[in-house]
């Protein structure tokens, strides 16, 4: 009986040991899957053009999953190797804290079980961040702060001045990448503004107010209604445009996109979304809401992700892009791939060239391509970055 009760505590040791190494990889695997394809044919012309790009992309959740981004990796979309290889010049790392349980882009409740906490405890993250959303983003930001630390190539960016070293780094022939932190979601303020300051101490420069869920600033987009800004949320969006960070209305509910541009003339951006015209889904605000970002001067972001473009190959992102362009014009219009961020794509950051392809191909001029691949970007970062 002994021998039985201590090969059943072995066999428990074993799974759960199991549990903690294999679980957390497939996930991730699963959740951010490239579909299989063909290597893009990309033209001499196209590939020349993709090299002498500024690239930007508004979001990617690579941060919430456990992978060295030093390394090159098949498993999930962004990686270090890979946005070398892509010629990416600036990547918008966002940190995701919460994610309801059964999480969709009709309606969520704040109260579902947080999917978070699990993959945090699974991927053995520090036990402060098992029960605190706002560790989980001071935690993300640590990360990639000790693989800036680690590489020659990445740099956090955090003042102008980093923009412009980088810039200029880049344009001597430096092969350096630039990457700012961002919360998806405001919830990591935990309903207390002083712990904004601990965010943008830690290096977010971005903030989102919502994500999946309605919380304390107002209504989510997949909430369950269309509630506007309540007063911490102003108070909120107020000291954004004070702190000179940037404000994201990704999955904002449209009363509080209203809501903010009602109260503030700062540019403001959807970090990764799609044109309702182009793709009618839940996921994408109507275009006379887009016309309105716009006009304030903001982004619109385009993702890569079937739900924010219906067609995700590169034509259709491209035709997306495109889309985006003739609605609020070449000014306006950005990447936002939402790498990493439990969406299946037709490419990872390497293959980013393909897109500029998909341009080219549906005569996309340059000037436009260049703005749109990140010009508009760098506007926006120069506009709201801190001196």
């Amino acid at each position: 009986m002994k021998r039985f009760f201590k090969a059943f505590a072995v066999l428990i040791l074993i799974a759960i040991a199991a549990f903690f190494y294999f679980a957390p990889s497939y996930v991730a695997a699963e959740r951010n899957a490239v579909r299989p394809h063909a290597p893009y044919p990309i033209s001499d012309q196209a590939q020349a053009l993709h090299d002498s790009l500024i690239i930007g992309d508004w979001h990617a959740d690579a941060l919430l999953w456990d992978r060295n981004l030093l390394k090159r990796s098949d498993i999930g979309h962004v990686d270090i190797p890979r946005l070398l290889e892509g010629n990416v010049a600036i990547q918008m790392f966002t940190a995701v804290t919460k994610s309801p349980a059964g999480q969709n882009i009709h309606e969520n409740s704040a109260d579902a079980t947080d999917n978070i906490t699990l993959l945090a405890i699974g991927q053995l993250w520090p036990p402060r961040t098992w029960n605190s959303l706002l560790e989980r983003a001071l935690y993300q930001a640590e990360k990639l702060h000790h693989f800036a630390e680690k590489s020659e190539h990445l740099r956090v960016i955090e003042t102008q001045s980093d923009l412009e070293q980088l810039l200029a780094d880049r344009a001597a022939g430096q092969n350096v990448i630039g990457g700012l932190l961002g919360i998806e979601g405001a919830h990591p303020l935990e309903g207390d503004i002083a712990n904004l300051a601990k965010l943008t101490d830690a290096g977010h420069r971005m903030i989102a107010l919502q994500h999946f869920f309605d919380n304390a600033l107002g209504g989510s987009l997949h909430g369950e209604n269309n509630a506007g800004l309540t007063d911490f949320g102003r108070k909120v969006v107020t000291q954004v445009e004070q702190r000179n960070l940037i404000l994201d209305l990704a999955h904002s509910s449209p009363q509080v996109a209203r809501d903010v541009l009602a109260i503030t003339d700062m540019p403001i951006v959807v970090s990764h979304t799609g044109i309702f015209g182009a793709c009618p889904s839940e996921r994408n605000y109507d275009d006379a809401l887009m016309q309105d970002i716009a006009a304030k001067g903001g982004v619109i972001a385009i993702g890569y992700w079937r739900t924010a473009v219906c067609d995700d190959s590169p034509a259709g992102i491209a035709r997306s892009i495109q889309a985006a362009i003739d609605l609020v014009g070449e000014n306006h219009v950005s990447l936002g791939s939402d790498f990493d961020g439990s969406v299946t794509t037709s490419l990872d950051t390497s293959e980013l060239a393909a897109i500029t392809q998909a341009l080219v191909d549906i005569g996309t001029p340059e000037t436009q391509i260049r703005k749109v691949m990140g010009e508009n970007m760098l506007r926006v970062l120069r506009a709201r970055l801190p001196n």
